[in-house]
């Protein structure tokens, strides 16, 4: 299969050559030619596989510029979970829109940049929007968002954005968008029920999954070393000195837990910083941005950085601390061996952490074999299991306030 037999325009054909591709991925060669086609599409893929050019090639081509006598009208709509990913995939549209005759013009609306820069912008006109919910539904209530013309919405990273947390703006913003539209949703994990939920809006949509979809991707190799917690920073430091690597990705549960442990990394001479969300937007880009560039060895995130950020080459993801789910595992280690190339996965097991990794690796089906390492050996016995205290009301949904949650994606109109 090539990129020409899947449809493309020649201008597009040209985009992909610049970029460097010779042949499409799996879910590229099963999304391009649905998406050409108008069809609504549920497409499922791991990380590191094209899921952005697979629909970011064929809505440029479905999307037509205006010339330069209309004012631009919104005709496709990407919404992201975070503004890292929003950022990414506008300059993969950019750098694809390049090529064409007419390109069409690409803004960014997301939270912690000027939002009247981002007014301005929209009265200047624009084809195509990448937004995070919260920011579009903003700039929605100062009425400058012209949708008259939006045929296209895309969902990226779709199982975070139907996360409870994100339900209740993106049922708003789908009451905001035209009935007329096409539907896509792309993640690398799609579970039951955000299926179910997806299909409450959508007119009966492809389901397209990658035929090598597996959890685990066979470039990575996975490992689990057992530790205490207390043995964990300097277990880290011996690793990064010993193993080489030329970066790594260390996941850590919490904005305090990744500002301390660059501390302790920086005072070791090791060169370290800090992504999370604590951040203000332009500290964010800029910690990316020298990451990428290997300005620094270390980057110590929260999950943050666990979806959509594209790290070129990156040889190692650490979870410092374990993901909260499995799907969160996956979306940590699609960090690493990317586009063909191979990476490791390190998880740091204590005495507490072994029923919680058990429940990854069945779900993940993966069972990396537990190892040790001289001077950090795992000491003392597992903690005896306590019964769970009762829940305390308020603290999560109530089944009544999911149900609300629920309702606003299958609102009367939505269907």
């Amino acid at each position: 299969m090539t990129f020409a037999s899947l449809g493309l325009s020649r201008d597009l054909l040209e985009a992909v050559k610049v970029a460097g591709y010779d042949t499409p991925t799996s879910v590229q060669e099963l999304a391009i030619p649905l998406v050409l086609r108008g069809r609504d599409v549920i497409a499922q893929a791991r990380t590191g596989t094209g899921k952005t050019a697979g629909f970011a090639l064929p809505l440029l081509q479905r999307v037509r510029a205006h010339d330069g006598g209309r004012k631009r009208s919104i005709q496709a709509l990407i919404l992201t979970p975070t503004r890292e990913i929003a950022m990414q995939v506008e300059r993969a549209l950019k750098g694809y829109g390049r090529q064409l005759p007419r390109p069409p013009r690409v803004i960014t609306l997301i939270g912690g940049l000027n939002i009247d820069l981002q007014v301005r912008n929209l009265h200047h006109g624009a084809d195509i929007a990448v937004a995070t919910p919260g920011r579009f539904l903003d700039l929605t209530r100062r009425e400058v968002v012209d949708l008259s013309l939006l045929k296209i919405l895309v969902i990226d990273e779709a199982d975070k954005m139907f996360d409870l947390g994100f339900a209740a703006e993106l049922g708003a913003v789908l009451r905001t968008l035209p009935d007329d539209r096409q539907n896509l949703l792309f993640s690398a994990t799609i579970t039951d029920k955000v299926d179910a939920m997806a299909r409450a809006f959508m007119r009966d949509p492809a389901r397209v999954t990658d035929a090598k979809n597996e959890p685990a991707a066979e470039l990575v190799h996975q490992r689990a070393i057992e530790v205490n917690r207390n043995n964990r920073g300097p277990l880290l430091r011996h690793l990064i000195k010993v193993e080489q690597w030329a970066q790594a990705l260390v996941f850590v549960a919490s904005v305090r837990d990744a500002d301390i442990l660059t501390v302790k990394l920086r005072k070791a001479g090791i060169d370290a910083d800090a992504f999370h969300g604590g951040l203000t937007q332009a500290q964010r880009s800029q910690v990316l941005r020298d990451f990428k560039l290997g300005k620094f060895r270390v980057l110590v995130s929260t999950d943050l950085a666990a979806r959509g950020i594209d790290i070129h080459k990156l040889p190692c993801v650490i979870n410092y601390d374990l993901p909260r789910s499995a799907d969160d595992y996956i979306h940590r280690m699609g960090r690493t061996g990317r586009a063909g190339e191979k990476g490791i996965v390190i998880s740091f097991i204590g005495h507490e952490d072994q029923a919680h990794f058990s429940l990854i690796e069945r779900k993940t089906r993966v069972r990396p074999a537990r190892e040790s390492v001289e001077g950090f050996v795992l000491t003392g016995a597992p903690l005896p299991t306590e019964k769970g205290k009762a829940p305390v009301k308020g603290r999560r949904m109530s089944k009544k306030d999911k149900a609300r949650a629920l309702a606003l994606l299958t609102d009367k109109g939505l269907s």
